[in-house]
């Protein structure tokens, strides 16, 4: 016996309206992409924060399409809200993708598996956490000191070197190369601690969330304090190799007072990231001073030389206390992810936490190997740069660099057993998957539709598993290389060729980073995978390290907010929030404070749809205590069903989003998904007319679209990833999140003689 599961439709007034807010989703996408117009104009918004209508020929603000519902024509006023400026676009941007080891390390710290039982164990492992990101910073600062006053300063503009001949006589005299040199590095630090002081400003003012509300970002408090210890660190990193290093005591007294002031501005700076503490404004900026004076008070009594004596030391001590914590941290995971997993463990393994919630460690790992890896490649590609024999760099830079190059190798291996290899015995062992044949009866043997759904399936399930063999391998491949050079003394001939080809990968995904950030705003379509990790690692607040991009969630949900809440004003008005790729998590986060915030009279004419969404393969699995499955289950249930998710099997970015479970029985789609009331349970469901198959909250599109009907734009092809707008489900979705649309034709299967209970469960 079955009951019916509808989606409340009232019947509308004559001044029912609907507002469809599209939130963009993709690196660099215009307005024109997001709202399928011709031309857009500005409504509102900050220059950063755009929102957007379409536009008549007078560019005046025009009304978007009606939408059918309930056998009449509702009007509807589209509206777009473009964030892609705050983290694309310019020269200034750019600068952040040779940041992203500091970002990698900060999405680390969200994708800590929740601990409840053992705080003191999830605090241990965010204080290891933020010391790594801070040896991150310190390294980083080591090593273009290495680059500036050791490379150029000391070695290339030593008096009698032929080295930049046309640089004056002048400049290559010992105070004045090396006091260049130094500030040099005092304006890349103050650089550095501008960007952590750097935040997007909120329209109207952001009232903060309530706390407690699930689904919520919240910035952290201690955020200042956290950008002056990593100031202090990188100031006390260009002064250690000035004296001689942290291992080489001087004998002048001068000098012995300002290394010992140094490295207490270290041991201080490591304990306060340790612990997590702040300290008022006041002491912040006097800590500031005095180790910029312990700066200035080094540069003026540096011994000259042909080189730092003491740049080796400080640059390979951080590299091997990075590799310590690093270590440490790792292993402090694993009892916390064991400790979290009664939390999923009776989840389908499609929905429980990469890796069982261990998934931080090689993601920060990846972080200190690319953190490294920059600065060691950077280094090469100067010393290439100046020409000159004899100039010598820290011995490590030949391992790093020679450990990348085997990184590439490996990388290669990989990716061309997986898409070479894997995804076509996938297609060859599961054929055509069955929801095809419910949705493509007539083209279900299409070689292009299944390749592109054995892709996609394969990729959503084993794209993390990669990145870890990635990161594991250049970890025990780091620890062989040390061993080998350091334990046996041993140099092989191929270290030479095999480093070049690092420095050509480091450099390589270096400038694909800078132009993927810089030309996003002009070429949208380009580099979609480093595309949409670049908005990733921005999408996260500073929590372990304060040296990365603005977040631009804190932005744009609280002004979607209260956009939203400006439309509802006017009582006949339905507010649907639309959000494509990484939009989709922004618009799932606005109807969560919006649960939170309004009443019940208002959240009823609130709905919510997302299409190609990474929230549930993606999202959920990687960052288990930010998007707990009990959260979104609540959240579906607070909208009572008008969640609607648009996902094509094809899509590699997107999949289903409130359904699990898939099978099928004939001509019925069943699985497992929330509920309206709450909660989830086991749910089935027939195809519709259109061809979709409408899941619980999941409307699953044929892909190709069907034959154009000439009443609508249409896309020919396997679609993917794109041109969801172009699906006419996209409309009916909209319908039925008003609250407008048909009756929902999933239905819940009962308790009693439910037709389908006795077929095998998938996990």
């Amino acid at each position: 016996m079955r009951r019916e599961i509808t989606v409340p439709a009232p019947l509308p007034g004559p001044d029912t309206r609907i507002v469809e807010l599209r939130v963009a989703g993709l690196v660099g996408t215009s307005g024109e992409t997001l709202l399928d117009a011709v031309t857009t104009v500005d409504v509102a918004g900050d220059g950063l924060g755009r929102v957007v209508r379409p536009a008549d020929r007078l560019r005046r603000p025009a009304p978007g399409p009606v939408v059918p519902a309930l056998g009449r024509s509702i009007p509807r006023t589209l509206e777009g809200y473009l964030w892609t400026g705050m983290t694309s676009g310019g020269a200034a941007k750019a600068v952040w993708a040779l940041l992203f080891p500091f970002s990698l390390a900060n999405v680390a710290f969200w994708m800590l598996p929740p601990v409840h039982r053992a705080r003191w164990l999830g605090g241990l492992c965010r204080g290891l956490l933020r010391v790594a990101a801070l040896l991150l910073t310190m390294l980083l600062v080591s090593q273009i000191s290495a680059m500036v006053v050791d490379l150029v300063a000391s070695q290339c503009l030593a008096p009698g070197r032929a080295c930049l001949p046309w640089v004056p006589s002048w400049l290559r005299e010992e105070p004045v190369r090396i006091g260049i040199g130094v500030a040099l590095l005092l304006g890349l630090t103050y650089v550095l601690h501008r960007i952590s002081s750097t935040n997007w400003r909120v329209r109207g003012g952001d009232r903060g969330d309530r706390k407690g509300a699930p689904l919520q970002l919240r910035a952290d408090p201690g955020a200042p304090g956290m950008a002056v210890l990593h100031t202090v660190a990188a100031l006390a990193c260009i002064a250690l190799p000035l004296l001689g290093g942290p291992a080489t005591i001087p004998v002048e007294l001068p000098r012995l007072i300002t290394w010992i002031c140094a490295l207490a501005l270290v041991l201080a700076a490591v304990v306060g990231a340790a612990i997590g503490s702040d300290s008022g404004r006041i002491a912040r900026r006097s800590l500031v001073a005095f180790a910029t004076l312990v700066v200035i008070a080094s540069a003026v009594l540096v011994v000259p030389g042909d080189r730092l004596p003491g740049i080796d030391a400080t640059v390979e001590g951080l590299g091997g206390a990075l590799v310590v914590v690093t270590a440490l941290f790792a292993l402090a995971l694993v009892p916390s992810a064991l400790l979290a997993r009664s939390t999923w463990r009776d989840r389908p393994r499609r929905l429980r936490p990469w890796l069982g919630g261990w998934a931080a460690a090689p993601v920060l790992a990846l972080a200190g190997l690319l953190g490294g890896g920059f600065g060691a490649g950077l280094g090469f590609a100067v010393r290439r740069l100046l020409g000159a024999d004899g100039l010598k760099l820290p011995m490590t830079y030949d391992l790093v660099t020679a450990l990348w190059g085997g990184g590439l190798a490996l990388m290669v291996l990989i990716a061309v057993a997986g898409y070479a290899i894997g995804v076509p015995l996938r297609k060859r062992r599961r054929g055509v998957p069955p929801i095809v044949e419910l949705m493509e009866p007539d083209r279900c043997e299409e070689q292009d539709v299944a390749r592109a759904w054995a892709r996609s399936a394969w990729e959503r399930r084993h794209l993390h598993q990669l990145t870890t063999i990635v990161a594991l391998g250049l970890c025990v491949g780091a620890v062989t290389l040390l061993v080998v050079r350091f334990g046996f003394g041993l140099q092989p001939p191929w270290f030479g060729p095999v480093s070049a080809v690092g420095v050509f990968a480091l450099g390589g995904l270096a400038a694909g980073l800078l132009r993927v950030v810089y030309s996003a705003a002009r070429s949208p379509e380009r580099s979609r995978h480093l595309g949409a990790l670049s908005d990733l690692v921005s999408f996260w607040p500073r929590a372990a390290h304060p040296g990365v991009p603005p977040c631009y969630a804190l932005k744009v949900v609280p002004e979607l907010a209260d956009r939203v809440k400006e439309h509802l004003a006017e009582p006949g008005t339905r507010v649907v929030l639309s959000g494509l790729n990484l939009g989709s998590v922004l618009t799932v986060l606005t109807a969560a404070r919006l649960c939170a915030e309004l009443p019940d009279s208002e959240l009823d004419r609130v709905g919510l749809l997302t299409a190609g969404s990474p929230l549930q393969w993606g999202y959920q699995r990687a960052f288990p205590a930010v998007l707990p499955q009990e959260s979104l289950a609540e959240l579906f249930g607070k909208l009572d069903g008008r969640w609607r998710a648009l996902c094509r099997g094809t899509d590699i970015f997107g999949g289903g989003v409130t359904t699990w479970r898939h099978q099928t029985s004939g001509r019925h789609l069943l699985g497992d998904g929330y509920l309206p009331e709450g909660g989830s349970g086991p749910l089935e469901t027939t195809p519709e007319e259109s061809g979709a198959l409408v899941l619980g909250g999941d409307h699953w599109l044929p892909d190709p679209l069907r034959e154009p009907d000439g009443r609508r734009r249409w896309a020919p092809g396997v679609l993917k990833h794109t041109e969801y707008l172009a699906d006419p489900e996209w409309d009916n979705a909209v319908a039925m999140a008003a609250g407008l649309g048909r009756t929902g034709r999933a239905r819940a299967l009962g308790e009693q003689g439910a037709l389908f209970s006795d077929l095998p469960r998938p996990r």
